[in-house]
C-alpha cells in the first residue's frame, strides 16, 4: 500500500473502532489476525457504548464520508444479508454532507461552461440550495428568458477519494470472501464491483441528464409523475442545468395535510408510478428516498409526484419481469408450490432443489403473515421473507433485483407514511394481472402482431420476388439432392459388387487351402490364383 492508502486505512479503522464496530467481526480462523490487531490498537476505545450497534454503524459511515454513506445506502437494500436492527439503521442514511465553498462551485461551473456564468445566467446564488455526497446544487435564472433553474455541479477532487476508498473496500471484501462460509452466495467482491459502477456512473452528470430525459418522456403529460426538464445545451459531464421546481417534500406530512392534499390518492399513485416504471417501461427511478421526492402543491385533490435526482435508475429484462410478476401473484394467492417452482425455473435456486421442501419452508414463513388483513401486510417485507427463506436453499444474490427491492421498500414506506391504511396489494394486483394478461394471453399475440406489422409492411412488396426465389432455390436444391442420391445409390451398388467379388475370392482361397491337402494340388494352385485375382478386382472396384 502507498502511504496515502495506509493513512486512510488507519483513519477508517480508527473511526470503526471508536464506534465499536469490531463487534461485527465473526469468530473464525481467518479473523484471528484482525482480532489480534484490534488488541494491539489498545489506545482506541469505543466512545459510544451507550448506543445500539445499528446506530453506531450508521454514525460511523456518516463520519467516514460520501463514499461510505453511499455504500451504506446501497447495503440497506440487502436485507437478505443483514438483520433488521442493522438494515433499518442503514436505511436512515441520508446525504447530509457539509457543502463546499460556493465560490469554488462557481469556478467549477465556469470551467464546465467555458466562460463566465453571467454570459448565461442571472441571480446566481452563491449559497447552495442542497449539498449531497457527490454533488452540490445552486439556483439561478436563465439570462435570455428569466426562467428559474438549478445548477448541479460535481464536488471537486471527489474522484481520488472514491478510488482510494474503493480499493480498500475491495481488500476488505476479499477477506470477507475467504472468511465467510456463505461467500459464494453473498459474493462480496461482486457487490463492491456493482457499487463501484454505480458510484462512477453518478460522477457523469450526462448519464443523470439522459435518465431524467427518458423518465420525463415516459411520463409526458401524466398526472401522476412530473420530472423537471433538463437544459441540455448547458449541461455537460460535470454540470447539469435543469428547471427549478417548487414542491412540498413528501416526508412533510404536516405541510401536505395543511395544503389539503388527497393523501390516499397520493399514496396510491406512488404505487402506480412504481409499477408503471417497472412493468410498462422497464426503466425505474431507483433512488426514491424522501430527499428526492416532492409533491406538486397545485391541485391538491389531484396530487402529482415530482421526481428529482435520476442518477440511479434500474432496468429489468422481460424474463425477470415475468418471473417477478408471477412470483408476486402466486405469493398473494398463497400458491406456494408455484412460488417454489418459479424460483427453480428462473435459476434463482439450484436446479436440484427439493421443490416440496422449499414449498413447505415458504408456507411456514408466510402463512402467519397472511393471517393479518392485506392492508397491514408489508409488500416489501413479504419479498424479504421470501428471499430469506430461499437463502436456506442456496439462492444466489440477484443483482438485477437489488435496486428493485430498495425502490419497493422506499415506495411502500412513503405510501404507508402518507396513508397508513394503504392496501398496497389492492393497488398493485390489478396492475400485475393486466400486465401478465398482456404478456401470455391473447392480447400478447395481438401486441406481437402489432409490433411486427411495420416490419412485414416494409417487406410485403418484396414477397413475390422472395417467393419466386424460394421456389427456384427449392427446385435447384431438389435437383442437387437427386444427383447426390443417384451418386450415393451408384456408389452403394459398386460397393456391394466389390463385396460380392471379395467374398468369391475368399471362397476360392479357402478351397485352395483344402485342395492342397488332397491329390488335386494343381486345382489348388488354380483356385488360389483365381481367388487372388478376385481380391484384386474387388480392391479396384472399392477404390473407384
Amino acid at each position: 500500500m502507498r502511504p496515502a492508502e495506509l493513512r486512510r486505512l488507519y483513519q477508517i479503522t480508527k473511526v470503526q473502532l471508536e464506534y465499536g464496530l469490531d463487534e461485527l467481526i465473526p469468530e473464525h480462523d481467518l479473523t484471528k489476525t484482525p482480532l489480534l490487531a484490534r488488541k494491539a490498537l489498545f489506545w482506541i476505545k469505543n466512545k459510544h457504548q451507550d448506543k445500539a450497534l445499528g446506530v453506531r454503524l450508521r454514525l460511523a459511515l456518516q463520519e467516514l464520508g460520501p463514499v461510505w454513506i453511499k455504500f451504506g445506502q446501497m447495503m440497506s437494500t440487502r436485507r437478505d444479508l443483514f438483520p433488521p436492527y442493522l438494515a433499518d439503521q442503514l436505511a436512515l442514511l441520508q446525504d447530509r454532507v457539509a457543502p463546499f465553498d460556493g465560490q469554488e462551485a462557481k469556478n467549477q461551473m465556469e470551467k464546465a461552461l467555458g466562460g463566465n456564468l453571467e454570459n448565461w445566467f442571472t441571480d446566481f446564488d452563491i449559497e447552495p440550495l442542497a449539498s449531497a455526497s457527490i454533488a452540490q446544487v445552486h439556483t439561478a435564472k436563465l439570462k435570455d428568458s428569466g426562467r428559474e433553474i438549478v445548477l448541479k455541479i460535481i464536488r471537486p477532487d471527489i474522484r481520488p477519494v472514491i478510488d482510494a476508498d474503493i480499493k480498500l473496500m475491495y481488500r476488505m471484501a476479499k477477506i470477507v470472501a475467504k472468511a465467510t462460509p456463505e461467500a459464494k452466495r453473498l459474493r462480496p467482491v461482486e457487490v463492491i464491483r456493482e457499487y463501484e459502477k454505480t458510484l462512477i456512473d453518478e460522477l457523469d452528470l450526462r448519464r443523470e441528464a439522459a435518465n431524467a430525459i427518458q423518465l420525463r418522456r415516459n411520463f409526458e403529460g401524466s398526472e401522476e409523475l412530473y420530472v423537471p426538464e433538463v437544459i441540455t445545451d448547458l449541461s455537460s459531464e460535470a454540470l447539469m442545468v435543469s428547471e427549478r421546481i417548487y414542491g412540498i417534500q413528501v416526508s412533510d406530512i404536516e405541510g401536505l395535510v395543511a395544503n389539503g392534499t388527497n393523501m390516499k390518492l397520493l399514496a396510491e399513485r406512488g404505487v402506480s408510478v412504481f409499477f408503471t416504471q417497472v412493468f410498462r417501461d422497464s426503466f425505474f427511478h431507483a433512488d426514491m428516498h424522501p430527499g428526492n421526492v416532492f409533491v406538486n402543491p397545485e391541485h391538491a385533490e389531484n396530487p402529482q409526484w415530482i421526481g428529482l435526482d435520476c442518477g440511479i435508475v434500474g432496468t429489468l429484462n422481460t424474463e425477470d419481469k415475468r418471473y417477478l410478476a408471477e412470483n408476486l401473484l402466486a405469493f398473494f394467492n398463497r400458491d406456494y408450490r408455484k412460488v417454489a417452482e418459479l424460483h427453480v425455473d428462473s435459476g434463482w435456486v439450484p436446479a436440484d432443489t427439493n421443490v416440496q421442501e422449499f414449498e413447505f419452508a415458504i408456507r411456514i414463513v408466510c402463512e402467519p403473515i397472511f393471517a393479518k388483513p392485506l392492508c397491514e401486510i408489508s409488500f416489501g417485507h413479504v419479498l424479504l421473507n421470501l428471499f430469506n427463506t430461499a437463502r436456506r436453499f442456496n439462492m444466489e444474490v440477484q443483482p438485477q433485483l437489488i435496486l428493485l427491492q430498495k425502490t419497493l421498500l422506499y415506495v411502500e414506506g412513503l405510501g404507508r407514511q402518507l396513508y397508513p391504511q394503504l392496501d398496497l396489494w389492492d393497488t398493485a394486483k390489478p396492475f400485475l394481472e393486466k400486465w401478465m394478461a398482456n404478456q401470455v394471453g391473447p392480447q400478447a399475440v395481438v401486441n406481437a402482431i402489432k409490433d411486427k406489422a411495420p416490419f412485414w409492411a416494409e417487406r410485403l412488396p418484396e414477397l413475390p420476388e422472395l417467393l419466386y426465389d424460394s421456389l427456384k432455390q427449392g427446385k435447384a436444391m431438389n435437383q442437387k439432392m437427386e444427383l447426390l442420391y443417384s451418386g450415393y445409390r451408384a456408389t452403394k451398388e459398386q460397393h456391394a459388387k466389390g463385396k460380392l467379388i471379395f467374398g468369391v475370392g475368399a471362397t476360392l482361397v479357402i478351397c485352395s487351402a483344402i485342395l492342397l491337402l488332397s491329390p488335386y494340388q494343381n486345382g489348388a494352385i488354380a483356385s488360389g490364383i483365381m481367388g487372388a485375382i478376385c481380391w484384386l478386382v474387388s480392391w479396384r472396384v472399392h477404390s473407384k
